[in-house]
Order: structure tokens, then sequence, then C-alpha cells
């Protein structure tokens, strides 16, 4: 006991390793084994009862597992009806001592029968979870409320409320070699591209995580370009929209402890649609699908064309409107470049306050910051009048997306523009436009293009792209899906 004492605490991953799947020449070795691997975990509870078979070594965590599952599932039918614990648990053998710590870590309940020396484990886990509430991040005025939670059973549940069919399938595979990680894949089997999905399954294969806590990490380990600051697969916490992309051929990937649902592949141009487009009348969907299209265009442009305009190209401005920025910066000492800069940084900084603050102080500290330090610095010299309005300007627009994901890629991408403006002005930009757009032409997603359907062209997918037609144009499943039948 002393010297397995000595091994564990001092020698490295892999000899514990090969102690787990090797050196465990009884099953009461592995109960000695175990107390030693939970030693410190004051919630891994080992508890001996008597009951009519002999002695039986009850081992769970009470922080997975509620003090009535525990009664109800395990340690009545001990005492009463022990053939239905034998009916209903997964044997073990003593030497999987990896299994049985990811057992107890999954929320089962490890019984160990000292008479015949087997293990049995027992699905007790019972830990709390959050309710269905409404969705904050993507929050809708028409349609259903609810969004998911971190619990990935009612996740699935959410979905399969939504597609009653036999045909949707959700296969779950382990992403590391210790099983720590679960991953849902959910398709619809008659309409979803075989080739997509073995190749995702295949992605899936080769990620071995040592920490994945959400799918907005899962998704950066599977993406096509990953220095490329652009999301190349949609995420969404709606129930609805995973549901209105499954029955477009789509593949959605879930995994337990995250709210939000990965759906592949998709395009550039569907991060700036919302499911709320096909709740509305197809008019109102078309203004505001071209509102959050072409406000991601001026949002990267705005501020970089003003500085353009005040250091190389003061001509290209109506003279009147050049008096008044000329008036409005003549206590400016800095160069446009400098004082767009350090307004946008500011912006920065209160939005990334006003985000880690509780919500009621967040919101107080971005108005509050926002006008004190915008009329302080006008006030002060620093900045113009007119640029805050521009910057204020840009800064709305870049909330338009959808995705919030995009949203701050269009942040990104605005500190290329300003830079290229303040170094080369109108050259500068079409240069870093023109760097842009072949960057996207480059983009895969799952291997297919990403500024489908307008590169390469697919006129029936035109039909539902910035302009939404009316329901009744809408009758097939877009070309990126590559779906069965289209």
């Amino acid at each position: 006991m002393i010297f397995v004492k000595i091994i564990i605490r001092t020698s490295s991953a892999k000899w514990l390793k090969k102690i787990n799947t090797k050196y465990s020449p009884n099953a009461q070795y592995t109960l000695q084994l175990l107390h030693l691997l939970s030693d410190n975990s004051n919630d891994i509870i080992f508890q001996k009862k008597q009951t009519s078979e002999g002695f039986v070594t009850i081992i769970y965590s009470s922080s997975l597992v509620e003090k009535m599952t525990l009664q109800a599932v395990v340690l009545v039918p001990l005492s009463h009806s022990i053939y239905q614990i034998y009916q209903t648990a997964e044997p073990i053998h003593f030497k999987q001592i990896a299994a049985l710590e990811q057992k107890i870590n999954a929320g089962n309940t490890i019984l160990y029968f000292h008479e015949t020396q087997q293990y049995l484990a027992l699905d007790t886990y019972s830990a709390p979870i959050r309710a269905i509430t409404n969705t904050e991040i993507e929050s809708t005025v028409i349609g259903p409320q609810d969004s998911f939670t971190e619990s990935l059973e009612t996740n699935i549940s959410l979905i399969r409320r939504r597609i009653r069919s036999h045909l949707l399938k959700n296969e779950s595979m382990y992403l590391s070699s210790n099983k720590q990680y679960q991953v849902s894949i959910m398709y619809i089997d008659n309409i979803v591209n075989k080739k997509l999905l073995r190749k995702l399954k295949k992605r899936l294969q080769h990620v071995n995580p040592t920490s994945l806590l959400d799918t907005a990490m899962l998704k950066q380990l599977i993406e096509d370009n990953p220095f490329s600051p652009f999301p190349q697969y949609y995420m969404s916490v709606r129930p609805d929209t995973i549901a209105h992309y499954l029955l477009d051929g789509r593949i959605a990937l879930l995994i337990n402890n995250s709210q939000t649902v990965i759906v592949c592949p998709t395009s550039f141009f569907e991060m700036f649609t919302s499911i709320e487009d096909y709740y509305n009348r197809w008019t109102t969907a078309t203004l505001l699908r071209s509102l959050r299209f072409f406000g991601f265009f001026l949002t990267i442009m705005i501020t970089p064309t003003y500085i353009s305009a005040l250091t190389f190209h003061p001509d290209l401005l109506p003279y009147e409107l050049l008096l008044n920025l000329q008036e409005s910066r003549s206590k400016v000492p800095f160069p446009p470049l400098f004082e767009v800069l350090f307004i946008e940084l500011i912006i920065e900084v209160l939005r990334e306050a006003g985000s880690r603050m509780p919500a009621k102080v967040g919101q107080t500290i971005g108005i509050v910051g926002g006008i004190v330090i915008g009329t302080a610095a006008v006030e002060a010299g620093l900045i113009s009048n007119i640029l805050i309005v521009l910057v204020a300007t840009s800064a709305l627009l870049s909330f338009l997306p959808p995705t919030f994901i995009m949203s701050n890629t269009s942040r990104l991408v605005r500190y290329f523009f300003i830079i290229a403006a303040g170094c080369f002005g109108l050259f500068g930009q079409m240069l870093v436009f023109v760097w842009l757009f072949i960057h996207l032409l480059r983009i895969r997603s799952l291997g297919e293009p990403y500024m489908a359907p307008f590169i390469p062209r697919k006129w029936t997918d035109l039909l539902n792209s910035v302009i939404r037609f009316p329901m009744a144009f809408l009758k097939h499943r877009m070309g990126i899906s590559k779906s069965q039948k289209s």
C-alpha cells in the first residue's frame, strides 16, 4: 500500500496510466487504488454498507449525485431487491481503473461487492440543470423564444421536438483518448451529404483537446482556415435555427455543458441571416438583411474614409463639408490617423469593460462613460465633433450581424483599413479591400466555398441570399449543403 502511494504521488502520467491498466492484481487492490486516486477530493464518497450479498462499498461524487436519486436508485434496491441492480447496472472489470474513474466523474455510482469481488456502475447523474429560458444572445420579436441550455440531453430534445422524424440521427463520439469529451453529431439521414459527414467525422477523430469547455473552442479546432479572422461555421443558441439548417441538409455539432451549437457548412452571406427573416414578410426580411450586409462594409469603411479624405484627398469633399471638418479639427493637434485610433480604442475599452461588469452597471458605464469621455475629449481638443458621430455610427453598424463573432470580426478588420488609410489613403483602402475579397474567396467551410452562392454562382440560392424572396419561391435547399434531395 505504501509502495503504491509513493508511486502514484511521484510518478508521471505515463506511469500512472500503466498502473491504471496493468498493475491491478485483484479487485480489493483496485478499491485501494481508487481511494488513493481520489485523495484530496472531498466530494468523492466511499460508503460501506452491509447487505444480503455481504459488504458493498458505494462510491460516488456528491456534487454530481443528489441524495434522493442515490436513495431511490442505489440504497433502496440494495436493501430490498438487489437483483434489480444486477439487471440495470453495467459490470466493469477491476483492471479498468480509468473506466471506473470516468464513471464516477460522469455522475455514476460504483458498487463493489466484497464477497464476489465484482464492480457495477449505475447511472445516477442528477446534477442541477438550468431551466429553459429566453435567449439573450439571439433575441427575436417574432417566433419561439426558447434557447438551448448547458445540458446535452435537453438540447437534443429541443431539436427533436421540432423535427419529429426517425430520419433525424444523433451519433455520439469521444474526442479525447480518455473519453472525457463527448460530441453529438445530428443530421437528417436521407438529405445530408454523406461525403461532408465523413469529412467532419474524420476531422473530429483527429482532435484530441487538452481542454474543451465550449463548442466555440471545438469550432476553432476543426475549421478549414484557423488563421482567418472570419468564422467558418455558424453558431446558434436557438433550437429553431438549428432545426432550420438540419432540414436544409446541414450537420449540427453539440457537446455537453455548452449552450451553443455548431452548424456546418455555412457561407459568408449566411452570417447575416437570422431565423426571424423567415417569420417576417419577405419585404421586411429583405430590408433587414440588406441593412446587415451593407452595414458590415460601412462599419469597416466609415472612419478609414474620414482619414483618407482629410489626409490625402480633401478635394473629394464638398467645400462646405470640408470647412466644417477643418473648423471641427481646428483644436486637434494630432493627424486624423491618431485621432481615429484614439477614439476607436476608447470605444473598445468601454465595450469590453461594459461586457465584463454586471448588466445594470455595465449599461451605465457604457452610456455615462461614452458621453462623459466623448464630451471631455472634444472640449480638450483631442478629437473632433464629426468624428464622434462617425465612430458612434460605425459602432452601431458593427452590431447588426446576428452572429456576435462576425461583429467582432468587423471590428478587427476595420483596424486594417484604418492603418492602410492613414498610410496610403483611398489607394490603401482599395488594396486592403482587394486582399479581403481574395481572402474570402479562398476560405472554405468544411471544404465548401465560403462565398457561395455568388462565387461560384448558383441561381436558385440567390433567391434566399441578401434578398429573400417570398416563401413560395424557396423550394430548393441551399447549394452549399449539397443535400441528397434539392
